[in-house]
C-alpha cells in the first residue's frame, strides 16, 4: 500500500491517471469539532486489480501541493468515480474552488439501476464486487498519524472495489440507455451553488411552528448571526446554539444579558461574551425588521386542493412503474409530489427529464383520463381509453 508524501509523487500518479479512462476517488475527513471538514486522506485508483495501480495521498503532510490533483480533476478526458459524492465534493470545491468534471457517483447510478434508494457502498461490494468490506476502522481518527496498516487497507478498500463498481453500473447504464438519467441527476452535484452556505439563507433549513412572519424575522437574524460566526471560527453551528435554542429565542425575545441566563436551552457559552451580543443584536435586528422586509413562508403546497382518489390512482401507477423499470418509487416521485400532481400542479421533478419517460407521461394520461388501470394478476396494466 503506496502513501503519496511529496507533489512530485503525486503528480507522477496524476500524469500517469491521465491517460486513463477514469480514477475513482475517496476521501477520509473528520467535520465533528469544525464547521469544515478537515481532510485527513485521499484514496485514488486507475484500472487494475487487488491494490494495484492505487494509492493513499496524505494531505496533512507539510509541503504537498494538490495542484497536481486539482489538475486531473479539471481534465474532462478523464472520469471521476465517487460514491455518495456530495461530501468529498464539497471539500475540494471549499478547500480548491474545484469541481471534478466528468463526474460519475455510483451511488446514484446504482439507484438509476434498481439497486435501492440510497444504496451504500458496502451493499454494492457484496453485490457487485462479490467481496466483504471490514468496517473496524470506519469510525477511526483519521488525522492521528501515523495511520495503522488497518486503517489504510480499510481506505484502499474503498477506491480498489469501486473500479470492479463502476465497469459494472457503467455497462448496465450503456446497455438500458439510462446514462442520460444519471447525467440528469448529477447536476446538482456538480453545480456550486450547492457547496456554497449563505448566512443570510440559513434560517430556510430551521424547522418551526410558527409562521408569523414577525417570529421569522427574528429566525432570520438569529441563524445568520449563527451561521456567519461558526463561519468564522470555523466551529460546528451547533456549538453556537442548536435550533430547538434558536426556536426558543425567537419565541422568548430576549433584551438583556439577564434574559439569556432564564434560556432554558442556550449552552452557558452562548449566555456572555460575543455570542451572547450577538443574539440580542439579531432579536432586536428581526423585532425592527420592516414590515414590507419580513420573510414569508410558501405554504402553497399546504393549500393544495388535492383530489384523493387521483391521487390513490397515481400511487398504484407509480408502483407499476417502479416494477418494470427497478427504479426506487421515493427516486421517480415522491409522495408529496404525487399529492401535488393530483391536485393540478405541473412544476414537479416527476414530469419532467427521465422521470417523464418512466412515470411522468404516462401520469398526465391518467390525469387527463386517457389511459385507466387494470389488475391482472399480480401486476398492474396500462389500459388505453
Amino acid at each position: 500500500m503506496k502513501t503519496l508524501t511529496k507533489t512530485e509523487e503525486l503528480a507522477e500518479f496524476c500524469a500517469e491517471a491521465a491517460s486513463a479512462p477514469y480514477v475513482t476517488v475517496d476521501t477520509e475527513f473528520l467535520r465533528e469539532r469544525t464547521y469544515y471538514s478537515k481532510l485527513c486522506l485521499i484514496q485514488l485508483a486507475i484500472p487494475g486489480k487487488g491494490e494495484e495501480n492505487a494509492v493513499l495521498v496524505d494531505p496533512l503532510v507539510d509541503g504537498l501541493s494538490l495542484e497536481p490533483l486539482m489538475e486531473l480533476f479539471r481534465n474532462t478526458a478523464v472520469v471521476k468515480v465517487f460514491h455518495a459524492a456530495r461530501q468529498d465534493l464539497e471539500i475540494f470545491f471549499v478547500d480548491h474552488g474545484v469541481i471534478p468534471e466528468p463526474l460519475f457517483d455510483t451511488q446514484v447510478a446504482a439507484m438509476v439501476c434498481g439497486f435501492g434508494e440510497q444504496v451504500g457502498y458496502e451493499t454494492l461490494v457484496k453485490r457487485i464486487a462479490k467481496q466483504q468490506l471490514d468496517k473496524s476502522s470506519r469510525f477511526t481518527d483519521w488525522s492521528r498519524r501515523p495511520l495503522t496498516e488497518a486503517q489504510k487497507k480499510y481506505a484502499l478498500a474503498d477506491v480498489t472495489h469501486l473500479r470492479v463498481i463502476y465497469e459494472f453500473l457503467s455497462a448496465k447504464l450503456e446497455e438500458t440507455g439510462r446514462a442520460h438519467w444519471v447525467g440528469e441527476e448529477l447536476a446538482t452535484l456538480t453545480d456550486p451553488e450547492t457547496y456554497i452556505t449563505r448566512p443570510d439563507e440559513a434560517w430556510l433549513r430551521v424547522r418551526t411552528r410558527s409562521s408569523s412572519p414577525r417570529f421569522l424575522a427574528i429566525v432570520r437574524a438569529l441563524a445568520a448571526f449563527r451561521e456567519d460566526y461558526a463561519q468564522s471560527r470555523n466551529i460546528p453551528r451547533n456549538r453556537v446554539f442548536k435550533d430547538d435554542a434558536l426556536a426558543e429565542l425567537a419565541s422568548t425575545k430576549p433584551v438583556t444579558m439577564e434574559d439569556l441566563g432564564r434560556s432554558r436551552l442556550l449552552l452557558r457559552e452562548a449566555r456572555k461574551g460575543p455570542i451572547a451580543e450577538g443574539i440580542l443584536e439579531a432579536v432586536k435586528t428581526g423585532q425592527e425588521t420592516p414590515k414590507e422586509d419580513l420573510p414569508k413562508v410558501d405554504d402553497s403546497r399546504d393549500q393544495l386542493q388535492v383530489n384523493p382518489a387521483l391521487a390513490d390512482l397515481l400511487r398504484v401507477l407509480l408502483k407499476a412503474k417502479t416494477e418494470s423499470s427497478g427504479v426506487a418509487s421515493k427516486l421517480i416521485a415522491p409522495a408529496a409530489e404525487l399529492d401535488a400532481i393530483a391536485a393540478g400542479q405541473r412544476d414537479v421533478k416527476a414530469l419532467s427529464g427521465w422521470r417523464r419517460e418512466v412515470f411522468g407521461a404516462d401520469a398526465l394520461r391518467l390525469c387527463a383520463g386517457e389511459i385507466a388501470l387494470a389488475a391482472k394478476g399480480k401486476s398492474v396494466e396500462v389500459i388505453e381509453i
